[in-house]
């Protein structure tokens, strides 16, 4: 029997998605599971699998469409099979859509100046990121998203093309004279467009500082054993497979939240919801912004297996290629800026989850032990909570639950 792919909710306020390209065509045979459509939304470009195996017979939105969630957009069954004629999609066009080129074009060396595109470059954030990276002139290359928007895939044409990658914006030269004070030259603002990541990520943070009453508790927690434990660990384990800190962390976090239920909830009018599972969210830094992958059963799994679904989801969704699966359904959150030598900082929580743990850098810092005066290693994180879940008390005694299993990492093998 025919089934209808719908177009995937991939956000806690996504409403629509555009529809980039198709990745499989009409007449095509898929696999359950099979990459079929590549979706940008306010957060990245999702790459959305096929939910059925069989063959593609009905395409139901053109690529360039902006269609709701939940709207069909493909329709997916066997070779002979009759399809009703009705099936239909609600979907509106992307104002000014252009048909698209069968390739990205780029534009002719020999152009005049007066040919240069004037104005900002029409880009997605990951597009202009590739593009930066690989010192790609924006200008020379022909968009084929909607409205004539450079999206990742022009980039990438353009790249395998031999396009130029010259900079060609104009150069200033200085000249200084010997006996002259060297003055810089004055400097204008410039306007920036938020991208509709950085937007999205604004909408969302003002409503959880506006509707969430938040409080914080922090703790310090003693690394030494944690650290040794990790450089054994990672004696056995090749360059590519070595757990971090964060990977310990993570599993401390999820093994404490079994003891605090409460904490891995969510509110809805005057119930609190328990999340049967644990399913810890990890910020990933991405251009334009930050994005929640999600380890799902993380209490379940060992160190390996968190580690390398972390660095697997936080690739894709640098390189935009993240999958619903990665995003969706986290039931509690963790931000770590330990990498950035950060002694402590607050994160705001990420509804509709009632908490959210921020950790800070691992430091060797002098401490008292036994009335001496010694080395050690210490961390501190907060975890900011939702007031109308828990209150500080259960706060801190869960914190109190994570010392336990971060001071003494070998319970966490056990």
């Amino acid at each position: 029997m025919a089934e209808t792919i719908n177009m995937p909710k991939l956000g806690f306020d996504m409403q629509e998605g555009l529809l980039v390209r198709w990745v499989k065509n009409e007449g095509e045979n898929v696999n359950k599971g099979d990459v079929l459509a590549e979706i940008e939304t306010d957060k990245a470009t999702v790459e959305v699998e096929s939910s059925a195996s069989g063959v593609v017979r009905k395409l139901l939105v053109e690529a360039g469409s902006i269609v709701p969630i939940g709207d069909p957009i493909a329709v997916v069954g066997s070779a002979d099979e009759v399809i009703s004629e009705q099936l239909s999609v609600s979907s509106k066009k992307v104002a000014d859509e252009k048909p698209l080129p069968s390739a990205p074009t780029i534009a002719p060396v020999a152009q005049t100046a007066a040919a240069v595109q004037e104005g900002p470059v029409k880009a997605s954030p990951l597009a202009k990121k590739i593009a930066r990276d690989n010192k790609v002139d924006l200008s020379r290359v022909q968009g084929t998203g909607p409205g004539g928007r450079i999206v990742r895939k022009d980039i990438e044409t353009a790249l395998a093309g031999g396009a130029l990658t010259v900079d060609r914006r104009p150069q200033t030269v200085i000249s200084v004279p010997p006996s002259t004070v060297y003055r810089p030259p004055s400097t204008e603002d410039q306007v920036i467009q938020t991208t509709k990541l950085r937007q999205a990520i604004g909408r969302r943070l003002v409503e959880s500082k506006q509707t969430v009453p938040h409080f914080y508790v922090t703790h310090e927690f003693r690394m030494e054993a944690l650290l040794d434990m990790r450089k054994q660990i990672n004696a056995y384990l090749p360059d590519n497979e070595k757990v971090s800190v964060n990977d310990f962390i993570l599993k401390g976090v999820a093994l404490s939240l079994r003891q605090f239920p409460n904490l891995n909830a969510t509110i809805k009018g005057n119930e609190v919801v328990q999340f049967g599972h644990v399913h810890v969210g990890v910020a990933v830094t991405v251009p334009g912004g930050l994005m929640t992958v999600v380890v799902k059963d993380t209490d379940q799994k060992t160190l390996r297996q968190i580690s390398g679904e972390v660095k697997a989801m936080a690739a894709r969704a640098r390189e935009g290629k993240v999958k619903p699966d990665d995003v969706e359904g986290s039931t509690f959150s963790t931000s770590n800026l330990g990498m950035y030598d950060v002694e402590d900082f607050i994160a705001i929580i990420n509804p509709p989850e009632a908490a959210i743990l921020a950790i800070s850098s691992a430091r060797e810092v002098p401490v008292v032990e036994s009335g001496e005066l010694k080395v050690g290693w210490r961390m501190k994180a907060t975890i900011s909570v939702d007031h109308r879940v828990s209150d500080g008390a259960e706060a801190a005694q869960f914190m109190q639950a994570l010392a336990g299993f971060l001071e003494n990492p070998v319970r966490m093998l056990v």
